[in-house]
């Protein structure tokens, strides 16, 4: 387990703008083993070089981009050995130049968050206490010292994944490059946004005139919607000198990642259309036109995960989910073949990180079920070509195995299978069913968090179904279960179960189940509707639905599929409705910083399976959000999980993790 959480992870890729360079973030184990650290890597276009460390500093550095000029900005809490008597450390911007050391340009008493660069023009993201600019490092120390951590919230949302949202706002600020090499001043574009800018997708248009931006407008209710906008600058000082909207909808929101063709003709981003009881959630790929202001949906029921132009501004390459894969697809904007994506990628690959080149190739980060990232170059016709990485390559303990069944209404369900090494007819592993998060999600990328292998070296065979609601399979698997979470997954997840349980390598008699998020509530639903399974182990799950929507940090986009508090749906559909079928032992895993699925569901399940009298325990992290980061924590998780699996699936007596000890 400590060689599993000390391998490195490639985290970004960015190609600089004469193609000549490939930048990444790397995650890496830090010296103390209790933590990760970042830093930049230079990646070989060359596939016999070797790749090697840009940054070495304790705090780390992420969001690397290029300037025009090809140099390297990056965010980092570093300090500066060029200034005495810091004040309290936040990330500040920094700048690499090719040759020489890293020089920071630009900080914020908040921090910088994130960085763009296009034209000339560096964009950046900070996060600001409104009020007086000129008076806030004073006002953030004074609040520090009456000990005041506060929020006043007057408009909703409040929180998102993990962090509370305020006191500070998220803003941007630009700058033209070049006037000052030690000092970037940049101009404030959005003063006093409330939270529009909170969970931004920002770029800057070829020529440095424009920044192109998600940006939320609240509405009545609590509710909000997401609207593309354009903020264009003056073209010496950067300054803004104004915003108009480029995309709005009553019913669609307008997100990220946004892109800009290189002619400067166009914008991609993605749009989602809001859903109801009644009518499904749906993602796509949308293209505005800046000179008309037209916009269209491209790429069918594709949906992008990630977008990037070709050279040429012609056509979109996007990564999207497709049947248990996520291949890069060409989608043409112009020409006879308008929007009708050409799939490039033929393998089982996961792509993300496209950095189109000017030869047609695409350099990107492929991953896959049986793969963690590494960099590759795609060739026009496909052929994927391996670059050094600064990831080993890993010895997987088992086979993949792609399976499939049929539904109660005829839909093929697909899923990957995970086979241990040494797993026969004579010598069948026992079998655990892991059911994906989302709801709206798939199977089909390396997990650092849930990882099948590990399972696999300690013997068990892993399905990672794809069941309805499932991305990758068109609309209608969405359809299928809009409304019916419950009812119609669990049907699909036994269907494809069953056939597992039909191979000789598999023993049918010694069987799990198990699920984050999601997975979590479907493993709820399955502990109360089947007591087929040895042990269930639940993870970030929904238990109370009522109780879960009004608590989670986006309430409103729950209540559009369940409608109001006390709807027949959060009766029907809430698995803690049947408690008293649940007989099955359980292991209930929950983060208190967990905001999406807060820890009120997890400690009200713990409750109620005690109160019952089920089997379980209760595995409880203080300091972890919705998924397990620290890597001491992920040790924990794996032994704990292990542990309860062997109690209940393999027969052996209860071992306390020794993580715990």
């Amino acid at each position: 387990m400590s060689e599993y959480v000390a391998v490195p992870r490639v985290q970004s890729l960015r190609l600089s703008p004469d193609g000549t360079r490939l930048v990444s973030v790397v995650q890496s184990l830090n010296p103390d083993g209790k933590s990760y650290g970042t830093a930049l890597w230079e990646i070989p276009l060359d596939p016999e070089g070797r790749p090697h460390r840009l940054t070495r500093s304790a705090k780390g550095e992420a969001g690397a981009e290029f300037t025009t000029e090809g140099e390297v900005l990056f965010v980092s809490r570093r300090p500066d050995e060029t200034v005495k008597d810091e004040a309290e450390e936040v990330p500040a911007l920094w700048l690499l130049p090719e040759r020489g050391e890293p020089r920071r340009i630009a900080d914020r008493p908040g921090g910088v968050t994130g960085v763009r660069a296009a034209g000339g023009t560096i964009v950046y993201t900070a996060e600001v206490l409104p009020g007086d600019a000129a008076t806030e490092a004073d006002r953030r120390k004074a609040r520090k010292e009456a000990g005041v951590s506060a929020i006043l919230h007057e408009g909703y949302p409040i929180r998102y994944w993990d962090h509370d949202l305020g006191p500070a706002q998220s803003r941007l600020f630009a700058a033209r490059a070049g006037a000052d090499p030690d000092r970037l001043d940049g101009h404030d574009l959005t003063p006093d946004p409330g939270r529009a800018l909170d969970l931004a997708s920002f770029a800057v248009t070829p020529d440095g005139a424009t920044v192109i931006t998600t940006w939320y407008v609240p509405l009545p209710s609590g509710k909000v919607r997401s609207e593309l906008v354009a903020i264009d600058l003056d073209p010496a000082a950067g300054e803004a000198l104004g915003r108009r909207v480029l995309a709005t909808s009553e019913d669609h929101d307008f997100g990220g990642p946004v892109a800009v063709s290189p002619d400067g003709r166009f914008v991609a981003c993605t749009r989602e259309r809001h859903a109801t009881e009644e009518l499904s959630s749906a993602y796509g790929l949308w293209v505005v036109d800046l000179s008309t202001g037209e916009g269209r949906a491209l790429g069918g029921e594709l949906f992008p995960v990630d977008v990037a132009w070709a050279p040429s501004s012609d056509a979109v390459f996007i990564a999207a989910d497709h049947q248990g894969r996520r291949p890069i697809f060409r989608v043409p904007v112009t020409g006879a073949e308008d929007g009708e994506p050409v799939r490039i990628t033929p393998d089982d690959g996961a792509y993300l990180e496209l950095c189109p080149a000017a030869d047609g190739s695409i350099y990107a980060l492929r991953s896959a079920v049986d793969a963690p990232p590494v960099p590759v170059r795609v060739a026009p016709g496909g052929a994927v070509t391996t670059l050094p990485s600064p990831v080993p390559a890993l010895d997987l303990p088992g086979t993949l195995t792609e399976v499939s069944a049929v539904a109660d209404d005829g839909t093929e369900i697909r899923g990957w299978l995970v086979l241990p090494a040494g797993a026969t007819a004579e010598n069948p592993a026992p079998f655990l069913l892991w059911i994906h998060g989302g709801p709206v999600s798939s199977w089909n990328d390396w997990s650092w968090r849930w990882n099948p292998w590990i399972m696999a070296e300690h013997g068990y065979a892993v399905l990672l179904p794809d069941p309805c609601l499932s991305t990758g399979y068109g609309q209608a698997m969405i359809d299928r279960g809009w409304g019916e979470w419950g009812p119609v997954t669990h049907a699909d997840l036994m269907a494809i179960t069953d056939e597992c349980l039909k191979l000789p390598e598999i023993d049918d008699q010694r069987i799990a189940a198990m699920g984050g998020s999601f997975g979590g509530y479907m493993a709820n639903w399955v502990a109360g509707h089947t007591d087929r399974f040895s042990a269930i182990v639940t993870h970030a799950s929904l238990w109370n639905l009522e109780q879960f929507a009004g608590t989670t940090d986006a309430s409103m986009y729950w209540e559009r599929e369940f409608g109001r508090p006390g709807s027949e749906r959060y009766a029907r559909l809430s698995p803690h409705n049947w408690l008293g079928e649940i007989s099955t032992p359980m292991l209930v895993i929950h983060g208190d910083r967990d905001y999406r699925v807060p820890i009120g569901e997890g400690l009200r399940l713990w409750w109620d399976l005690q109160r019952s009298g089920v089997e379980s325990k209760f595995l409880y992290f203080p300091d972890e959000n919705h998924w397990v980061l620290k890597p001491g924590n992920a040790v924990a998780w794996y032994q704990t999980v292990l542990a309860f699996l062997a109690q209940h699936v393999l027969g052996e007596e209860w071992t306390h993790p020794a993580a715990l000890a």
